[in-house]
C-alpha cells in the first residue's frame, strides 16, 4: 500500500507551491521529481496514475503545481520557462534538505521540456524522462498565436488555453525566445528514456526524434502506441510507470524496501533465522530473513493498513515456494521435459466432524488446499503422478505435518 502526502516549499522568491509526495509502503529505492504539462497541475490524472504506480514499484516521487497553478502560490502572468525549471531545482532542493535528494526527474509535455533544462542544475539526478515533450520551449507559442500582437503591443493578453483563460505578458514570450534546449540536450550527459506517440495531435513524434538525436548520454526511446497527449486511457500511464521504473533501476542505486523508513538495520542475523520486528501500529512489520527484508501485515478488513501479506500468506507461500522448487529439483534431475510449475494456495478452518480424513473428533482442523499447475506437452501421466507425490514430500510439506516443537522465551 501506498502512501500520499501533502507537501509545501518555497520557490524562489519565496512563494508557496502546492505538492504531493507519493511513497512506496517501505524504504523508498530511489526519489524523483515529476513535472506537470503547460497550464496542467500536479493532480492531472496521467500525473497521478504515474507517480502512483511509481510508488508501486518502491519509488518516492514528489509532482507539484508550477507558481500560480493549481493550489501554489503566485501569479501565473509573472511566470515563464526560466522559472518553471527555477520551480523544478526548487523541489529538488526541498527533497535533499528534508527527505533525499532526486536521482529521477520526469517531465510531460512542456514539464518534460524543464525537466531537461533543470537536468544540469541538480548534481544528484542520474537520469531523466519525458513524456510527450517538445524539443524547444518555444513550441507552446502556437497556443498564444492568434493573441501575438496584443501582447506585443499592450505588454499582456488574456489567452484561452484547454477551455480556461490565462494572462501572458510578453516576457513569457521574450523568455521562450532565449531558451535553446538543443545546446542544454547536447551538454547533458545523464540516462535520458523519450516516451512519445505516434499519434499524439499536440506535439509531433518529430519533437522525440530531435531530443533523441541531440542527447549525447545514454539513450532509450519507447512509442506509445496510440496514446494520447494527455494519455488519458490508465492503460498508457500505467505502461509508462512500469517501464520507466524497470529502465531507471539501471541507473539509481537499488536498496531493499524495508517496512519504514527509519527503522534501524537491526543484528546481523545467521543463516536460516528470520527477524520480524514491528514498525508500525497496529500490524505492521518488518521482516528480515538474511539480507533480504519484506513487510507483514493484516489486511484493512481487520483493522491493519495491507501493506504486505499477513502472516496466513506468508505460510501459504512458504508451502507453495517449497512445492514448486521441489518438483524443479527432481524434474531436472530426472531429465523430465517440465516446462513450469505454478501453485496456487488457500487456507481454511473447517469444524473436525465434517473432515474425516483427520485425527480430530472436535474443534477446528485447519486446512491447507493446493492446486499445482504443472506445464509441459510432453510429460505422460505416469510422469505427472509421481510429480504429484514428490510435491507432498517437499521439506515445508513435511514439516507442517510432523510433530512439532516451538519453544518461546521472552527475552
Amino acid at each position: 500500500m501506498t502512501e500520499n502526502q501533502k507537501l509545501v516549499f518555497e520557490n524562489g522568491r519565496g512563494e508557496q507551491l502546492a505538492a504531493r509526495l507519493d511513497l512506496p509502503s517501505g524504504t523508498p529505492t530511489g526519489w524523483a521529481v515529476f513535472a506537470h504539462c503547460f497550464t496542467c497541475s500536479k493532480d492531472i490524472p496521467a500525473a497521478g496514475r504515474i507517480s502512483r504506480r511509481l510508488a508501486e514499484e518502491g519509488l518516492a516521487v514528489l509532482r507539484f503545481d508550477f507558481t500560480g497553478l493549481g493550489s501554489s502560490e503566485g501569479d501565473f502572468a509573472n511566470t515563464n520557462f526560466s522559472s518553471n525549471v527555477a520551480d523544478l531545482v526548487a523541489a529538488a532542493a526541498h527533497l535533499r534538505d528534508n527527505f533525499e535528494a532526486p536521482s529521477l526527474l520526469i517531465g510531460h509535455s512542456l514539464g518534460g521540456a524543464a525537466v531537461l533544462a533543470a537536468a544540469r542544475r541538480i548534481d544528484e539526478v542520474r537520469a531523466v524522462c519525458t513524456i510527450a515533450a517538445p524539443s524547444e520551449p518555444d513550441h507552446v507559442r502556437h497556443l498564444v498565436s492568434g493573441n501575438v500582437d496584443e501582447i506585443e503591443a499592450s505588454g499582456v493578453a488574456t489567452v484561452g488555453i484547454a477551455g480556461r483563460e490565462f494572462r501572458i505578458q510578453k516576457q513569457f514570450l521574450e523568455d521562450l525566445d532565449a531558451q535553446n534546449l538543443g545546446e542544454e540536450l547536447g551538454a547533458l550527459r545523464k540516462a535520458l528514456l523519450v516516451f512519445h506517440s505516434p499519434t499524439d495531435e499536440v506535439i509531433g513524434i518529430d519533437h522525440a526524434r530531435r531530443i533523441y538525436e541531440a542527447a549525447r548520454g545514454a539513450r532509450s526511446f519507447v512509442t506509445l502506441e496510440n496514446a494520447d497527449h494527455l494519455l488519458t486511457d490508465p492503460r498508457d500511464a500505467r505502461y509508462v510507470a512500469e517501464v520507466l521504473a524497470a529502465w531507471v533501476s539501471r541507473y539509481i542505486e537499488e536498496r531493499p524496501v524495508t517496512a519504514a523508513s527509519g527503522a534501524d538495520a537491526g543484528p546481523t542475523l545467521a543463516h536460516g533465522e528470520v527477524l520480524v520486528s514491528e514498525v508500525e501500529r497496529p500490524f505492521t512489520n518488518r521482516v528480515r530473513a538474511g539480507r533480504h527484508e519484506l513487510v507483514a501485515d493484516e489486511p484493512t478488513s481487520v483493522g491493519g493498513k495491507d501493506a504486505g501479506p499477513s502472516p496466513y500468506d506468508y505460510l501459504l507461500a512458504g508451502l507453495g515456494a517449497c512445492t514448486s522448487m521441489t518438483l524443479r529439483m527432481y524434474a531436472d534431475r530426472k531429465k523430465w521435459p517440465l516446462e513450469g510449475v505454478s501453485v496456487t494456495l488457500r487456507h481454511s478452518r473447517i469444524h473436525a466432524e465434517d473432515c474425516k480424513e483427520c485425527e480430530s473428533e472436535t474443534g477446528y482442523v485447519d486446512r491447507l488446499e493446493r492446486d499445482i499447475h504443472v506445464a509441459g506437452d510432453a510429460l505422460d501421466d505416469e510422469q505427472r503422478a509421481r510429480l504429484l507425490e514428490i510435491a507432498n514430500k517437499c521439506p515445508v510439506h513435511r514439516t507442517l505435518l510432523n510433530e512439532k516443537q516451538i519453544p518461546t522465551r521472552l527475552v
